[in-house]
């Protein structure tokens, strides 16, 4: 009597990264790849949209070193799992959420709709004194 065996392999995980310049253009440029990219994967590419707009914004914005760009990595994971990730130059200036009393705080509203539309989100340190801002967003089934 033979047995059968099943063996379950994990979709590969698939990468695309960028480094684009730390501009209004640069930022643009990123969300429009993100679309891109996710619609020849075959995945919705809306929210991951959202995200990468708020952090290349954010990286233009806050993150800016003259002379230095930027990074974008997008990432599926298995179990359909999308990480964005942005890095940019200064480390020194983390993102955070508004205070929700503050009504009429001058920043933090872009990584509130990161917070919105991602699972979770976080700051990592990148080298060179950089930092890297990440975002996973579950894509739901196929």
């Amino acid at each position: 009597m033979s047995q059968r065996f099943t063996v379950e392999v994990p979709a590969p995980t698939r990468q695309f990264a960028v480094r684009l310049s730390a501009t209004r253009r640069g930022a643009r440029l990123a969300r429009l790849l993100t679309e891109r990219q996710l619609d020849d994967w075959g995945e919705p590419y809306e929210a991951a949209a959202q995200v990468v707009a708020e952090l290349a914004s954010n990286a233009v914005l806050h993150g800016r070193v003259p002379g230095r760009d930027f990074r974008l990595v997008l990432e599926l994971r298995p179990g359909r799992t999308l990480r964005v990730e942005v890095t940019d130059a200064r480390g020194d200036r983390v993102p955070c959420l508004p205070d929700p009393m503050e009504e009429d705080a001058e920043g933090g509203r872009g990584m509130a709709v990161v917070q919105a539309y991602s699972d979770r989100w976080g700051v990592s340190g990148a080298p060179a004194g950089a930092k890297t801002v990440w975002a996973e967003l579950a894509l739901g089934p196929v």
